[in-house]
């Protein structure tokens, strides 16, 4: 048996449309289907670059101190001096520590209500007149400070002159990572009442050595930790830990 040509076109042609009509429907809703995740991604890139200016600004805002007028030029000394000990020091860096040491002097001298000479204040703490102002409570409110701006490559360290006698003094020790102590710059600001002093640690006129397990007694006091209090010697200063009875 034999199809003319006309037959076998004849035969064929409603396989072939509704051929055709099936593969219309799905490449019709294919089309939909690229349109919509076409427009969804526009919006998507839209939304995306009106939001991250914003987002990054919450997250990445930078931090600044307000420096006092009569202190810039100070600032800007210690923050050359910093940057100058070694290579490796990031000059921002060095700026920023500058800048809330100043900063926070400047505050804590406000706090502490300074007046007369350093061992005058002390004899105002000693009598109840004054909550803090003490040389190590200067050094401990100021290692907290720092220590809060997470620097990497500058190390903040605890200097302590005679420990345990009344001409015990303390300051904050600033050095490149891994910079021996007595590389460092020293802050200091009782002796000057309440105005930091700086300059390197080894050519001081008194002696200072580190104390790095006092320095991190101050930090986990800072984290919330609870930690036995210590003696300073220090001039006119109540004994911070009870002293036990004679037996005991």
């Amino acid at each position: 048996m034999s199809f003319r040509r006309t037959e076998f076109v004849t035969l064929l042609k409603p396989m072939y449309m509704k051929g055709v009509k099936q593969g219309i429907a799905p490449a019709r809703a294919m089309k939909s289907r690229i349109q919509s995740l076409t427009y969804f991604g526009v919006v998507l890139a839209i939304f995306g670059a009106w939001a991250s200016p914003a987002l990054g600004d919450q997250q990445q805002q930078p931090v600044s101190f307000q420096v006092q007028k009569s202190d810039v030029a100070k600032a800007e000394k210690l923050a050359d001096e910093l940057a100058s000990l070694s290579p490796r020091v990031n000059r921002e860096e060095a700026k920023l520590l500058a800048d809330c040491a100043f900063a926070t002097v400047t505050k804590l001298r406000r706090d502490y209500r300074m007046f007369g000479t350093p061992i005058f204040n002390n004899f105002l703490i000693y009598h109840g007149l004054r909550k803090r102002g003490y040389c190590y409570q200067w050094s401990e409110d100021l290692l907290v400070a720092l220590d809060a701006l997470g620097f990497k490559s500058l190390e903040v360290r605890w200097g302590e002159h005679d420990p345990n006698t009344w001409r015990e003094n303390n300051c904050i020790v600033v050095t490149a990572k891994g910079q021996p102590f007595k590389r460092g710059i020293m802050l200091e600001c009782w002796r000057h009442l309440g105005h930091l002093y700086f300059g390197p640690v080894a050519s001081d006129w008194e002696v200072y050595v580190e104390n790095s397990a006092y320095a991190q007694l101050v930090r986990n006091r800072a984290a919330g930790s609870k930690v036995p209090d210590r003696n300073h010697g220090v001039a006119f200063q109540r004994s911070a830990v009870a002293k036990k009875k004679a037996g005991e």
